[in-house]
């Protein structure tokens, strides 16, 4: 398994992979067959963003469980297509169903404080995304690059608020990420506090995402 996780080919199948909602989403309003396409694809990518920041998240559990280090290698790769999607998502609301209007944005955001919501937790990826480069690692330093990715965990329940919100009848999705979610912070609450101290280095134990750092 090791030799797999280590191959440059795991690493490219995966990439691919995780264009594959990307694929399907343009086949989908290609075929012109969707009675609503910017509800489909402003439904779709978002459902998109919070499955990639769960399985970001549950990188460094599983690395720990499996004893299988080399799980880390794929951790920022995940966190960059969730704020890959996130975009995607941002600007099918903000050019497709919003037609560049800034009034009626605010007027939207004023009337459904789930969309500050959602914004809140896209904004809070971009530092991340930004900062996700071994080289920032260096130049913040450690503790803070560390504080800094910590938003993760805001971000994702955020996007988790916004989609409970959104839905108002069927939860069933939104409360069984959140269910998902609550187990990832939780484990890491209890990886901390068995540690009694934080870790001092790179990635360990909190398991930060967008970092290809082992944790």
């Amino acid at each position: 398994m090791k030799r797999v996780l280590l191959s440059r080919w795991t690493k490219v199948v995966l990439f691919l992979l995780c264009l594959v909602p990307l694929a399907d989403l343009g086949w989908q309003v290609y075929k012109g067959t969707l009675a609503n396409p910017v509800e489909y694809i402003t439904h779709t990518t978002g459902d998109w963003i919070i499955r990639f920041l769960l399985i970001t998240l549950s990188i460094t559990p599983l690395r720990m469980i499996l004893n299988q280090p080399q799980l880390t290698r794929f951790r920022r790769m995940f966190g960059l297509f969730a704020f890959f999607y996130g975009l995607l998502h941002f600007t099918t609301w903000f050019w497709l169903d919003k037609s560049l209007d800034f009034s009626e944005m605010g007027k939207d955001i004023l009337k459904r404080p789930f969309i500050t919501a959602g914004m809140t937790g896209l904004a809070l990826m971009v530092p991340l995304a930004v900062t996700s480069t071994a080289g920032w690692v260096r130049r913040l330093g450690f503790r803070r690059w560390q504080a800094l990715h910590r938003l993760i965990y805001v971000s994702a329940t955020a996007g988790v608020i916004h989609y409970y919100c959104l839905v108002k009848s069927d939860i069933r999705l939104p409360v069984m990420y959140a269910g998902i979610l609550a187990i990832l912070l939780g484990y890491r609450l209890v990886v901390r506090l068995r540690k009694g101290s934080p870790v001092s280095r790179v990635g360990q134990a909190a398991g930060l995402p967008f970092s290809n750092q082992k944790s």
